[in-house]
């Protein structure tokens, strides 16, 4: 399939449904040849048909982020199937809101656990193959609570914080390894995430937050993320905000 991202190779976490599903649509339409991990690995089978279909190319990788090892593992599938690794997408996440009186610390730990020691799991590894090649691109999903907080958002909005914070430190960090980091800050978006919500109360004021507005789409953020990584060298987007048109 001839594209902007033909001979680049991408690992896209969370990639069974919703941002993650769009986003490996959307780089292997665009030539990427594409390493889609997730815990539902029937789920990513079929995801990989549909891209084969297509005329494009992933594989699928059966992986939980909050284990070190899996995580590790995905970019080195990408490099022993594909011989580099040139963008990795850390789109696994949770997003469990509820008000921080209720005392839900096991979805304040699990929440961590994936949203940020996954996303640096699986970024440890990557950034050794790309400074090897001098060339990589990572993009790290955070989110408009990472900007703004709410009543119910607080730990959620914690952990986007420190996401951003994390990128911009990378950034930094890889500047003479020509590796550039971008952060995804998208608005209300129509996935699953919300389904996974234990608060009710919580849960029924983004519901009614959702009905008000025209909600993003999945392939709304996943186009975002593929303009980013086709820019030229020389060009760095180091955030993308994007939020529905009607979001105050």
């Amino acid at each position: 399939m001839a594209g902007k991202l033909n001979g680049k190779v991408a690992v896209v976490s969370g990639a069974s449904s919703g941002i993650g599903e769009a986003t490996v649509r959307a780089l292997a339409d665009e030539g990427a040849a594409v390493v889609a991990g997730a815990r539902r690995k029937e789920r990513l089978d079929g995801l990989v048909e549909q891209v084969a279909r297509r005329g494009g190319k992933a594989t699928a990788v059966e992986c939980g982020v909050t284990d070190e090892k899996q995580a590790h593992g995905l970019a080195r599938r990408a490099v022993e199937e594909f011989d580099r690794l040139d963008i990795l997408v850390n789109n696994a996440g949770i997003m469990l809101l509820s008000s921080i009186e209720k005392g839900l610390s096991d979805e304040w730990r699990r929440m961590f656990e994936v949203n940020v020691m996954g996303l640096l799991y699986a970024t440890d590894a990557a950034m050794g193959y790309m400074k090897a090649q001098s060339f990589g691109h990572i993009v790290n999903s955070s989110s408009l609570a990472g900007r703004r907080v709410r009543p119910t958002t607080g730990v959620y909005s914690g952990i986007k914080f420190a996401v951003n914070a994390i990128s911009e430190a990378l950034r930094q960090e890889l500047l003479e390894d020509h590796v550039r980091v971008t952060v995804g800050e998208p608005g209300v978006v129509e996935t699953e995430l919300q389904s996974h919500m234990t608060d009710e109360e919580a849960r029924e004021t983004l519901d009614a937050m959702r009905k008000r507005l025209d909600a993003l789409q999945a392939e709304d953020i996943a186009n975002a993320i593929a303009y980013a990584v086709m820019q030229p060298e020389r060009v760095s987007v180091n955030e993308v905000l994007i939020r529905p048109t009607r979001q105050p």
